[in-house]
């Protein structure tokens, strides 16, 4: 079987992440304050500061674009791209509620940017290369619309090993259905999850000054069927493996994942454990 075109790739996504938007804004403020140690590393890793002008890729609801905003202040301008207009039609709410003038969100593929050569100050982007069917492609459209001496930040999911949070339910739901063993190079959650992979692109288009660092954290949730319950609602790629079940395997899935969170109960929470790379690198003079 031929491997799907990159157009086709792309489709598929855009209806995947229009599908789950409600849930994002649904979880926003949640995932909004659970997610904030990677959004300011992020703006910490691209050097922002006041007055620059910012490129955010595959912005979802608005992080961490919202916070790149407030950070360059009212002499900045930000730009949020992504595939899914009804996540960006979330972005824009929040944006409005913030009082954010100075940020605009536009549907695009990253891999065809629609700017001019040179013309950023920064890129950030967090969760979003690691879905694209030609990652090169996107790290050489970064290169090209940033000015030279500028630098991009990106997170991208580490191991699954090392990712509870996303593996329980992988585990569980290959417990009723064979999966494939994930081809390396498609599209997919854990597709920059080894060290080097995303920093290796990032030096073969010419950029310097490379870091690649495991960031470690945890999603904290009251209860393990809380967890359960994000998950159906906001990830798109567990969905889809979720939908080859059938409704007694459901069931019966739905028990297993929940206690599976269960066993990362940390005091009144549980705690389940994220490991994130995160790539910084500068474009060179």
């Amino acid at each position: 079987m031929s491997s799907p075109s990159p157009e086709h790739v792309i489709e598929s996504q855009r209806q995947d992440w229009n599908r789950v938007a409600g849930g994002w804004e649904k979880w926003d403020r949640f995932f909004d304050e659970q997610m904030a140690c990677l959004n300011h590393r992020l703006i910490a890793d691209a050097r922002l500061r006041r007055g620059l002008h910012v490129l955010d890729l595959g912005s979802g609801t608005g992080y961490p674009a919202l916070l790149a905003a407030q950070t360059v202040s009212s002499s900045g301008r930000v730009i949020g791209i992504d595939l899914a207009e009804q996540m960006l039609d979330a972005a824009r709410r929040k944006a409005a509620a913030l009082t954010l003038s100075n940020i605009t969100f536009r549907t695009g593929d990253v891999t065809a940017l629609p700017f001019e050569a040179a013309s950023f100050d920064a890129v950030t982007t967090r969760f979003c290369l690691m879905f694209l069917p030609e990652i090169p492609k996107a790290v050489a459209e970064i290169a090209r619309v940033l000015k030279p001496n500028t630098w991009v930040a990106a997170a991208v999911w580490s191991a699954p090993d090392r990712n509870p949070y996303l593996k329980i339910p992988m585990d569980v739901i290959k417990q009723f259905i064979d999966l494939p063993a994930p081809d390396p190079t498609a599209p997919g959650i854990f597709r920059l999850a080894k060290p080097g992979d995303l920093a290796h692109m990032l030096q073969q288009a010419a950029f310097v000054n490379i870091s690649d660092e495991e960031f470690l954290g945890d999603v904290r949730f009251q209860a393990a069927d809380e967890y359960f319950s994000s998950l159906m609602d906001i990830a798109a790629p567990i969905q889809n493996l979720w939908g080859k079940l059938n409704s007694t395997q459901q069931t019966e899935a739905k028990q297993r994942i929940i206690h599976a969170a269960g066993q990362y109960g940390n005091g009144s929470d549980i705690a389940l454990p994220i490991a994130v790379r995160m790539v910084a690198a500068r474009k060179p003079r």
